[in-house]
């Protein structure tokens, strides 16, 4: 058989030098109608093998009847019908290619996004013990990844937050959003207990979650149980996470561990996508184009709470106490806390800011409203000792005493008469 070099030199030869047919066959010692092929052909030669015979040959037609009258039988019910004393490897292979004739093809449908249209959000659970400070440590379970992928540009977002709960679900998925710069029309969320659940065939989304979803003028949606296909961006964002981000990896701290996935995520955002044929960066422009634009007045997420200042100065947010100005005692205060700050106010004046802590069951304290308790404190024994060592003696009271003569004339009584 003529080679792939040969071939290429034939046509040179001719079409190229000018070379005639019988001077080329002498010269590469040829005959004459190999190089009339060579130069007849389209392409390369390729070698192609003779198609052997196969021991399923002989039982094709039984397997035919079979797969005819019964088009979704399995080829090990069809091995034991047709008596099959082989391989079943060899029996499933001429199955495979002979049950597409009579079983109708079904061809998967490929899922599309419209730009702006969607965002799928989850939580992804690391398997990961993470140093949170005074010598503790907290799980996946207890420090949840709040994640989010858009449909069409494949845009991935994620941070770590300290609990499951509403106040910091909604401050981490609005820190998300922020980070975005706009506002995905629909945002789809599994069966999250702060988000919402099916009942009555119908998805019932919790009161926070209808007021943020209001501030943002966009559709929540709640998947139906057991249907993991309906979030598969994300549930395929969370193996690249598992395989990619994590191993080799250690962590100090929750801000470190958020510090080295912001950069993990920015790599690869820009890395390029098999299924888009480019890498999300290129696309989310356009993304974010098509969405909505953030509200002009920033919906309101974390913890929020009022109270009267009680006497020990300190109020409880999350397992930890965290102390307040001692002045405030006895009046009302507002306790407002994200993910990194704890801060009251007291007729609009801050009266605290702590960091936030991840911690369980620790006590907090500000130097300053230290040193102002121990202050009034020992105002407080002076003046009690000075009332006990000198106490006060109020003057008697100045009451005023009227003339007999006044009572006569309101009477009417003259008092000249006896």
């Amino acid at each position: 058989m003529l080679d792939v070099e040969d071939w290429a030199e034939i046509r040179r030869l001719c079409r190229s030098e000018g070379v005639s047919i019988s001077q080329i066959a002498r010269v590469l010692g040829i005959s004459r109608n190999t190089v009339k092929t060579a130069l007849a052909s389209d392409g390369p030669p390729r070698y192609q093998r003779r198609p052997a015979g196969s021991v399923v040959d002989a039982y094709e037609d039984r397997i035919r009847e079979l797969l005819l009258a019964f088009p979704t039988m399995p080829a090990t019910v069809i091995a034991e019908r047709i008596g099959w004393p082989y391989s079943i490897r060899t029996l499933s292979g001429r199955v495979a290619e002979l049950r597409p004739v009579y079983l109708p093809p079904d061809p998967a449908s490929r899922t599309s996004y419209v730009a702006g249209e969607i965002a799928q959000c989850d939580f992804w659970f690391p398997d990961i013990e993470l140093p949170v400070g005074f010598g503790q440590t907290r799980t996946a379970k207890q420090l949840p990844v709040l994640t989010m992928v858009t449909g069409y540009a494949r845009w991935d977002s994620a941070v770590l937050i300290p609990t499951r709960r509403a106040e910091d679900l909604f401050a981490g998925w609005w820190q998300l959003i922020e980070a975005l710069g706009a506002v995905p029309r629909v945002l789809v969320w599994d069966g999250e207990g702060a988000i919402g659940r099916w009942r009555g065939r119908r998805s019932e989304l919790t009161v926070e979650c209808q007021g943020f979803r209001g501030t943002l003028a966009a559709k929540v949606v709640v998947c139906r149980p057991a249907d993991p296909e309906a979030k598969g961006l994300v549930e395929r964002l969370h193996d690249y996470l598992e395989r990619s981000f994590l191993p080799g990896r250690t962590f100090t701290s929750p801000t470190d561990f958020n510090d080295q996935l912001r950069g993990w995520l920015k790599r690869a955002n820009a890395r390029h996508h098999r299924s888009l044929g480019c890498a999300p960066a290129a696309r989310v422009e356009a993304d974010k184009q098509a969405m909505l634009a953030l509200p002009p007045v920033p919906p309101v997420v974390g913890w929020r709470h009022t109270l009267r200042l009680p006497r020990d100065h300190y109020v409880r947010l999350d397992g930890n106490d965290y102390s307040v100005h001692p002045a405030t005692i006895g009046r009302r205060i507002e306790v407002v806390a994200d993910l990194a700050r704890v801060r009251a106010f007291c007729a609009g004046r801050m009266v605290a800011n702590h960091q936030r802590i991840w911690a369980k069951h620790q006590t907090l304290t500000d130097p300053e409203h230290l040193a102002a308790a121990r202050a009034m404190r020992r105002d407080r024994l002076e003046l009690v000792h000075r009332h006990i060592t000198d106490p006060p003696n109020p003057a008697e009271p100045q009451v005023e005493q009227r003339r007999l003569a006044d009572y006569d004339a309101a009477l009417g009584i003259d008092g000249g008469v006896a």
